[in-house]
């Protein structure tokens, strides 16, 4: 054999050996488990009420309904009120806690019952508040006056 062929064959095991090692030693790298977070799977809706994925919580809209699933009664504060306990249940169901939501969107039936909203609002959140955006909406289901989605992330 030639020296040159010896050559490459000593680099090519080399390589070989090299590409094994790491293969074998790097750090493996999936994507995020997701794990679903359901409080009233009898609603038969095709969402879940909250995903995790890794330290991250994504809350879906949470609408002022009680625990039968219907609007409690007495306009925007109560419904606030109601809207921000459901979010409180995914959040507890998760494993998480207010004070790790760091984003919410609120969207308004009527963005004149902003003042009320706020002030319920205002009272529940810890401090330092989240994130937030308002937004009126043309409608909402089951003619909701709110509907308020967060992101919650767990300090790891």
């Amino acid at each position: 054999m030639s020296a040159t062929k010896t050559s490459a064959a000593r680099l090519f095991i080399c390589a070989f050996a090299i590409a094994l090692i790491t293969g074998i030693l790097a750090p493996r790298s999936f994507g995020q488990e997701k794990k679903a977070i359901n409080l009233s799977p009898t609603r038969g809706l095709p969402f879940s009420d909250g995903i995790v994925a890794g330290n991250t919580l994504y809350i879906a809209g949470q609408e002022g309904t009680d625990d039968s699933n219907k609007l409690v009664a007495g306009g925007i504060g109560p419904e606030t009120t109601a809207a921000l306990e459901n979010i409180q249940k995914v959040l507890k169901g998760a494993g998480f806690e207010l004070k790790d939501v760091v984003s919410v969107t609120v969207y308004l039936a009527d963005i004149h019952e902003f003042p009320d909203m706020n002030k319920v609002y205002k009272s529940v959140m810890p401090d330092p508040k989240p994130a937030r955006a308002t937004i009126q909406a043309m409608a909402l289901v089951n003619n909701a006056r709110i509907e308020i989605s967060a992101i919650a992330v767990k300090q790891k």
